[in-house]
């Protein structure tokens, strides 16, 4: 029985010091740019809005937060109390046809709704650039006889694609 015990023991420490030896060099959290790295939590104002696309500038704003916060890398903060803060514009809004009809090639089935936007990220009480650039977002949409809610839900989409890139870019660098 003691043999046993001293086998298992054996064994559970050797398969301990392989696990750790696998993970050197990895670790949980965030990693974050060097530059950024004192940034604890940022402010998301509402972006303004370069298009003729009404209410965009909030849909663009609430993915942004989202994703921001499912990331986990920084707080969401008011303007008063963070470190700094994320100014954003959708400078364009567009779509195009990805299919059309087959018997009407004027006809569109199938659309593409492209958003792009470009940020600042500033500190908040110096107001110096920590970060700025921008970035693509893109959903494609089936239409259906609802045109207008078929765009809304596209539009959506793709905001949420440009906001995962935005936090990737803050959260990590790329």
């Amino acid at each position: 029985m003691i043999n046993l015990f001293r086998h298992s023991a054996t064994f559970s420490l050797a398969a301990l010091i392989l696990f750790n030896n696998g993970c050197v060099g990895y670790r949980f959290g965030s990693i974050k740019p060097a530059k950024l790295s004192h940034i604890k939590s940022i402010a998301i104002p509402p972006f303004k809005n370069k298009t003729l696309k009404q209410r965009s500038q909030v849909l663009v704003a609430n993915e942004v937060i989202k994703k921001i916060q499912q990331d986990g890398s920084y707080a969401v903060a008011d303007l008063d109390s963070a470190d700094a803060v994320l100014h954003g514009v959708i400078k364009n809004v567009s779509k195009r046809q990805l299919r059309s009809s087959r018997t009407d090639t004027l006809r569109t089935r199938e659309i593409q709704i492209i958003v792009e936007i470009t940020y600042t990220l500033k500190e908040s009480g110096t107001g110096t650039i920590l970060h700025e650039g921008r970035v693509v977002g893109r959903a494609g949409a089936y239409l259906d006889p609802n045109f207008q809610l078929t765009e809304r839900q596209a539009l959506q989409i793709a905001a949420r694609n440009a906001a995962t890139s935005l936090a990737l870019r803050l959260s990590e660098g790329y």
